[in-house]
């Protein structure tokens, strides 16, 4: 068994890796922390009550190292990359769901704060399994990518050949109030949330350069990103529309033959004939894919489960991964329908 910790207990991620690690045949749970400790899961997640009893620790870095292998960090940015680079130092492999080491350093910096791990973030390894799945199997290190750019990298990678590059792309992007973390403020709040739909940080968002910075890294080209995301009246779920324009001399592609080329052997992606829905993905690791071209337009149309594919059940698809495990093993894959 390949002893496991998750340190920041207290979020919505924290708790999704538990859910799918207490069900994983290689992975066991030794050790949990927050910033606090003092409390059992059950206190801060009483769903978990009667189900799966451990102490939630104050973080100590020995007794990450004494009792595990692996760390998964769901932490704030900022935080996570200090504890990241003391666990690495000392042996433990880390899967990161911050922003700490997702980016260059001239893009974090620009977006976030100054990077205080500068070493292993140029050793890291960005978390998205279809597009740097060989380079996942040799780190020590991954970085888990944000909701927002797994949906809209994995709905925009197969088409950037037939993209034209002169016209901006647009990402229209609707999220559950889950993605907005746990803590409640006045745009989380049910008041302001129900029946509504509200957009926020519209072309400002940080999640728009980390989708412009990988398409430029996968495939050369330097596309401009408009990214405006939403929040919307579900407890989870994520509904990504891509709008591009389609090159003169490849208007009559079609784009579900393309899409099922491309990701032809893949277990997560599921492409699919007409528009999707956020129900269907919802509890699981998939993403699905639509497409459309009406003469020089196109459009694409993804889903996921922002804290699952979006986030930890992505990041255990990575920890299989490192380990040399089948990358379904332990992984979700039943929609909580209805």
């Amino acid at each position: 068994m390949i002893n496991i910790s998750i340190i920041g207990a207290s979020g919505y991620t924290g708790l999704e890796l538990v859910k799918i690690l207490l069900n994983h045949p290689e992975f066991k749970i030794n050790y949990m922390a927050n910033s606090e400790g003092g409390v059992k899961l059950s206190e801060l997640h009483p769903s978990m009550n009667s189900v799966f009893e451990i102490d939630i620790n104050k973080l100590n870095i020995d007794n990450v190292v004494k009792y595990s292998d692996l760390a998964f960090l769901a932490l704030p940015h900022k935080t996570s990359m200090a504890i990241a680079k003391e666990l690495l130092a000392r042996g433990v492999k880390v899967v990161d769901l911050s922003a700490d080491y997702r980016l260059k350093l001239e893009t974090y910096e620009k977006y976030y704060t100054s990077h205080m791990d500068k070493d292993n973030l140029k050793q890291s390894v960005y978390g998205l399994p279809e597009f740097f799945r060989e380079d996942i199997k040799n780190s020590n290190l991954v970085a888990n990518p944000g909701c927002y750019p797994t949906a809209s990298l994995l709905a925009l990678l197969p088409f950037t050949k037939y993209l034209d590059e002169s016209l901006p792309i647009f990402i229209d992007a609707k999220s559950g109030l889950s993605g907005a973390g746990k803590k409640c403020n006045d745009l989380t709040q049910f008041v302001s949330v129900n029946e509504n739909i509200i957009t926020y940080n519209p072309m400002n968002h940080r999640h728009e350069p980390e989708i412009k910075e990988k398409l430029s890294i996968l495939k050369e080209k330097n596309f401009s990103i408009n990214f405006i995301p939403q929040l919307i009246p579900v407890t989870r779920g994520e509904l990504v529309n891509c709008y591009g324009t389609i090159k003169d001399e490849f208007i009559n592609i079609n784009p579900i033959e393309i899409l099922r080329d491309i990701y032809k052997d893949e277990k997560f992606i599921r492409i699919k004939e007409n528009a999707v829905d956020i129900k269907s993905t919802s509890g699981t690791n998939f993403c699905d894919i639509f497409a459309k071209v009406n003469d020089k337009a196109i459009f694409i149309n993804a889903s996921i489960d922002n804290l699952l594919r979006g986030a930890s059940s992505q990041a255990v698809v990575n920890a299989n991964i490192m380990y040399g495990f089948e990358e379904n093993l332990g992984i979700p894959i039943i929609s909580y329908v209805p």
